[in-house]
């Protein structure tokens, strides 16, 4: 075995691991909300929102009240 090559590798391992903590203190901080625009690296993590109404919503009261109107008898 090699232990240079070993050594490479575990240093390698350990930045990986020093960035995996770094990425996930920052998302502690971040949970909490605070005043203003969140950081830049904030808006890379987070889905871009969707605006409007869900589909499959429509206003379904509107065909609710249009078929009563429609079995009325006039006599």
């Amino acid at each position: 075995m090699d232990v240079a090559k070993i050594l490479a590798e575990l240093k390698s391992e350990r930045e990986q691991i020093e960035e995996a903590i770094l990425s996930l203190e920052r998302l502690a901080r971040g949970r909490t909300r605070g005043r203003g625009r969140p950081p830049s690296w904030m808006s890379e993590v987070e889905a871009p929102k969707r605006r409007g109404r869900p589909p499959g919503s429509k206003n379904k009261t509107q065909v609710a009240a249009a078929a009563p109107n429609k079995s009325i008898a006039v006599a």
